[in-house]
């Protein structure tokens, strides 16, 4: 297909992939590669991870939506080898910076923020109300989950979960007084 999308994972995080991509309305088809899904819901599964060699020759673009970073960014891997552009998938209802720069295989989900100067390396996902502030970098494979923050001019290792509502950052500053 001249511009289908493989979703790799079919559970909650191929179902925000879909959405957002889905959203961006610029593929023609979307299918799913999934070992244990059985469908339904109106996913349209056309394998498993055995098939992704197969099938890179009928979709152009394949992205991996499974939470584990570690499987994610070896599951990119893999689909480089066998040849797939791997699009970010960034939601119309999210915020990202002009300057800010969004690896491969990026998900930036509706109501999150990456702003000013920010890079956003490969496999990483940025989920809904998150909030990666400027002049921050979060290295390949990070989670920013629901509402978890980056302060501003922080360095994120890869593979990093920012849990819901919390907040990343290096610097501790007890000078701080609630009003």
């Amino acid at each position: 297909m001249k511009n289908g999308l493989l979703i790799v994972g079919a559970g909650v995080y191929g179902l925000v992939a879909l959405e957002i991509a889905e959203s961006m309305g610029c593929f023609e088809k979307i299918a799913f590669l999934d070992d244990n899904a059985k469908g339904g819901a109106g996913l349209d599964i056309v394998g498993g991870l055995s098939d992704i060699e197969a099938l890179a020759g009928e979709y152009k673009n394949a992205v991996v939506a499974i939470g584990n970073s570690t499987i994610r960014l070896e599951l990119m891997a893999r689909l480089r080898v066998a040849g797939y552009n791997i699009p970010s998938l960034i939601s119309p209802m999210a915020y990202v910076s002009p300057s800010a720069k969004i690896g491969a295989g990026v998900f930036v989900e509706p109501m999150a923020v990456v702003h000013c100067g920010c890079e956003i390396c490969d496999g990483c996902i940025i989920s809904a109300g998150a909030v990666v502030n400027h002049k921050s970098v979060c290295h390949r494979g990070c989670h920013i989950d629901c509402n978890g923050t980056v302060a501003g001019n922080e360095v994120v290792p890869s593979g990093t979960k920012v849990p819901s509502g919390a907040v990343f950052s290096s610097k501790q500053d007890s000078k701080i007084k609630l009003c």
